[in-house]
Formats: structure tokens, C-alpha cells, sequence
């Protein structure tokens, strides 16, 4: 089951620093055309912060685990995603975009299960 936490937690990983990276580093205008259309309800400032919490949950699934130092922060990072991601499917589920809320469902599920596992039975 480690090995399992050590390969969700690392596609998270992936996955969040990617969608971190892509959220600071182009305008919200550009966003919202090539497909993020919730940008249009949040300001360029909100929208560079939530590419930035993303960036380092990402970074924080991984890091503390891979150096030894303050392991704990694994299922810290995890737990902070997890309610990230229920905030995005909120978002989603309010401008009635369904089919956007599916991968922020699956994040969340993936994030709740790494919190769990290294939160309970398979610490660092």
C-alpha cells in the first residue's frame, strides 16, 4: 500500500504543480478562452493564488516524503488539495458545468486517499 500512496501521491503531484504552473503563468484571459471559463468569476489576483496553492500542495505531496524533513506536511498537503478540489467542484456545480466537475471529483477522491493513508495505517 506504500508503493500505491508513493505513485497517487507523485500523479497528484503532477497534476497540481502542472495545473499550478499553467495557472500563474497565463493571463486570465487567456485562461478562461481555452477552457477555464470559472476564471471569469474570480479576479487575475484570485486566480494566480489558487494556481499557487495547487503549485505547492503539488510540491508538498512529495517533497517532505522524498527529504525525510517534516514528513507530516504529505498528509497536510493532501487534506489542503482535497478541500481545494471541494471548493472547484462547488464551483463547477454552480455555474452548472458538470462535466468540469468530474476531474475535480477525482482529485479530490485521489487526494482524500492519500490523506488518509499517510494521515493513518502508512505514515512516513
Amino acid at each position: 500500500m506504500n508503493i500505491v500512496l508513493w505513485v497517487v501521491a507523485a500523479l497528484l503531484a503532477l497534476a497540481f504543480i502542472g495545473a499550478g504552473a499553467m495557472k500563474i503563468g497565463r493571463p486570465k484571459e487567456e485562461l478562461a478562452k481555452s477552457g477555464l471559463a470559472w476564471t471569469e468569476d474570480f479576479s487575475a489576483a484570485q486566480v494566480k493564488a489558487i494556481g499557487a496553492i495547487e503549485g505547492l500542495g503539488g510540491l508538498g505531496l512529495v517533497v517532505p516524503g522524498v527529504t525525510g524533513i517534516a514528513p507530516i506536511l504529505v498528509p497536510i498537503a493532501a487534506t489542503g488539495l482535497a478541500v481545494a478540489m471541494a471548493g472547484a467542484v462547488l464551483v463547477h456545480v454552480r455555474r452548472r458545468e458538470l462535466p468540469m466537475a468530474i476531474p475535480a471529483i477525482v482529485l479530490l477522491v485521489l487526494s482524500a486517499f492519500v490523506a488518509w493513508g499517510r494521515f493513518g495505517p502508512y505514515p512516513l
